[in-house]
């Protein structure tokens, strides 16, 4: 589990092709690995990963072909940029919200515009996502924890404070930038408890506004 409060920016040393999976080398920079061994987790721009070498200068992880089709750590080359964060301990402040680094689908910034020192970006979420986001709900974006400050359809605006720009990798993000999701966990759990029993078929979607009704949400 982690926070989604960045704790480094670090940056892809190597990356080696293992058949159709990839182990990749970053370095930490700033990152204090002294409590890290092999085999602990770290959020890699919100992916987790584990930590299977530690070099010195940072680690090395192995990243699955089911992670490269689902994240955007296929499009990183040397050189890239990533946000870094380990996972928390029982003393952590929890001072963004629950992540698991477990990506739920890739969006697009849309648009960035400028509002006094800070940033205000637009981005477009996969249609699937969009019914677990909300205005001024929790959002993880490339690892870091953000408040949704507007939603239209998929779309949602985040407004980005320049501590937030200074510290992490989202400085860099221009229109048609592709981003890592992950909704928030109780948006997600809450979706599935409503189903009840029906959970366990198959066939059975999403919730309705029917089963909103039968359990007294909305009249």
């Amino acid at each position: 589990m982690f926070t989604g409060i960045i704790q480094a920016v670090g940056q892809v040393a190597a990356i080696e092709s293992k058949n159709e999976d990839l182990r990749v080398r970053v370095r930490t920079g700033k990152l204090d690995l002294a409590d890290v061994q092999p085999g602990d987790s770290i959020a890699v721009n919100g992916v987790c990963l584990t930590a299977v070498k530690l070099p010195g200068d940072g680690f090395w992880a192995d990243v699955s072909g089911e992670t490269l089709a689902r994240t955007t750590l296929g499009t990183l080359r040397v050189n890239s940029n990533v946000n870094l964060e380990k996972a928390l301990t029982p003393t952590t402040r929890l001072g963004g919200h629950l992540v698991s680094g477990h990506v739920d689908g890739i969006g697009e910034v849309v648009e960035r515009t400028s509002e006094g020192r800070s940033v205000r970006f637009t981005i477009k979420a996969p249609d699937e996502l969009a019914r677990y986001i909300a205005e001024k709900g929790s959002i993880c974006v490339d690892g870091i924890s953000l408040t949704v400050n507007g939603v239209a359809g998929s779309q949602f605006e985040l407004n980005i404070v320049p501590h937030t720009l200074q510290e992490t990798t989202m400085d860099s993000f221009q229109a048609g930038t592709r981003v890592n999701l992950e909704v928030d966990l109780i948006a997600r759990y809450l979706e599935r408890l409503l189903q009840g029993d029906a959970a366990a078929n198959a066939e059975q979607g999403g919730v309705s506004v029917e089963k909103l009704q039968d359990y007294g949400f909305i009249k």
